[in-house]
């Protein structure tokens, strides 16, 4: 008996310690850890009418986020979607609008004129996306929310920051994040072109904060009928601090800062005018683009004067609209602890949907997250039900007001 027992565990000892063995156990033990620790539910944040409204037309907000299991934390989740995100075709017809001060911004339109659901030019629904720091209408995550928002009927419409649209800069202004004067020019553009169609603003990162700023300095003469937020830096001041620590500053702050001064470099000749553009293009990251650049361009006194003055956090009260902002908890962009939880719960039209992992403008699912995945989805599901469910979003405002 003793002797069979002893057999019966060499046997099993040399299942066990075959490499195929090893390897299966390893990859089936990761993937039980990945599902127990990285597919999660989501944390809604809002006042108790907006998560009724949310939970009957966005069911996203109530799923389990399943990030990309190969593809771990903030960092690795923000750089692979750089690197692997494809880029769909899209259409546009470029239109340059003159400012008061002698200024152009590029719009990219795309009319849908074919939409089977909304044929009617006039009354078309209209989504105004608003893209990041260094970005513009080309960005993969711009591509394909626009796809998103096309299949669905809706017109779009990308509002270019001045010098990054490819357009010339005729005057020595450019944007940063608390001026929202361009921001209404385009507003007042787009609502004098098409006055009855409804306009939802949608903004990503930098283009969040500049939306998020402008919903609060207009209130109730906004013109939008709500506001969809991606990876926001609520605080700049704390955002500017991560983006320093030492593998983020590595990663992604050289980057962005030679973006910046690259588009400096590009309009030089109308920006010398009135800076220093060599001395802005030895800026090594952004608080120094900003120290060299930004604030002497619109007037600020200091870095810490203009992050205070862009940072929605401070501004978020003073919103009237429906907006729904969705944040990763693991952004190396925007920190968590800089998350306005607390304003948001005393807010009746601001939700906060954060996801523990995500990155920055990522949130990658499955095993190949070229195409669309969670922030995609959560946004078409928003924009349907603040475009094709008024009666709702109208008893929405009714709690807001109480």
């Amino acid at each position: 008996m003793f002797l069979c027992h002893w057999e019966l565990w060499r046997i099993c000892w040399e299942c066990v310690t075959r490499p195929y063995t090893v390897l299966v156990c390893s990859v089936t033990a990761s993937l039980l850890l990945w599902g127990r620790t990285f597919q999660q539910r989501p944390a809604l944040v809002c006042r108790e009418a907006f998560g009724a409204f949310l939970h009957k037309h966005c069911p996203v907000v109530i799923e389990h986020f399943k990030p990309t299991p190969w593809c771990w934390g903030g960092r690795f989740q923000t750089l692979a979607n750089a690197l692997l995100k494809s880029r769909p075709t899209i259409n546009y017809r470029n239109e340059l609008i003159r400012t008061v001060d002698g200024g152009q911004i590029s719009l990219d339109w795309v009319d849908n004129v074919s939409s089977a659901a909304y044929p009617e030019s006039s009354t078309r629904p209209t989504v105004l996306f608003l893209p990041g720091l260094t970005g513009n209408s080309k960005q993969p995550y711009v591509l394909h929310a626009i796809r998103q928002a096309a299949t669905q009927g809706y017109r779009c419409v990308v509002f270019n920051n001045r010098g990054f649209g490819e357009e010339k800069l005729l005057t020595p202004v450019t944007y940063c994040a608390a001026s929202t004067s361009d921001l209404e020019y385009v507003v007042q553009h787009v609502k004098g072109l098409f006055p009855d169609s409804p306009l939802l603003g949608a903004g990503v990162s930098m283009g969040g904060m500049l939306l998020l700023n402008y919903l609060a300095k207009k209130g109730l003469e906004s013109g939008l009928v709500a506001g969809f937020t991606i990876s926001v830096p609520w605080d700049a001041q704390k955002s500017c601090d991560s983006m320093e620590e030492p593998l983020n500053f590595l990663l992604f702050n050289r980057h962005l800062a030679n973006g910046l001064c690259g588009a400096v470099n590009r309009h030089r000749n109308v920006l010398e005018k009135v800076i220093d553009v060599d001395h802005v293009m030895k800026a090594r990251s952004i608080r120094e683009f900003d120290e060299r650049f930004t604030i002497h361009l619109f007037g600020y006194k200091s870095c810490a004067e203009y992050y205070h003055d862009a940072s929605p956090a401070y501004k978020l009260h003073n919103t009237t609209v429906p907006i729904l902002c969705l944040n990763a908890a693991d952004d190396p962009f925007s920190p968590e602890h800089a998350f306005p939880l607390a304003m948001v719960k005393r807010l009746p039209n601001v939700a906060l949907l954060v996801t523990a992992h995500g990155g920055h403008i990522a949130f990658l699912q499955g095993l190949f997250p070229r195409n669309e995945g969670y922030m995609e989805h959560l946004f078409g599901q928003f924009a349907q039900a603040a475009f094709e469910h008024p009666d709702d979003l109208k008893e929405l405002s009714y709690f807001m007001k109480l």
